[in-house]
């Protein structure tokens, strides 16, 4: 992951974004219990994936590697629809 992050040129950001990942994650496991956790867990990791999603399209990379960072953009995007509704 560390290629990766100085191939985008954000190698300072890098463990920014790990820890919001685990604490994005974290924070969908606690909110199996607490709706409201969910509800924000589930759009801060829909946002975090959209802002990789753009870089690598920025980065001209193909739909085949960008691919894992839609998939978990729209499931995300999709729990936090599912948990306001």
């Amino acid at each position: 992951m560390k290629k990766e992050f100085k191939r985008f040129g954000l190698e300072k950001i890098g463990l920014l974004t790990i820890i919001l990942q685990l604490i994005g994650a974290t924070g969908l496991i606690v909110g199996l219990k607490f709706n409201s956790i969910l509800t924000i867990s589930s759009l801060g990791l829909a946002l975090l994936m959209l802002s990789g999603l753009i870089v690598r399209i920025k980065l001209k990379d193909s739909l085949w590697i960008s691919l894992p960072a839609l998939f978990y953009m729209g499931l995300n995007t999709y729990i936090f629809w599912e948990s306001i509704n």
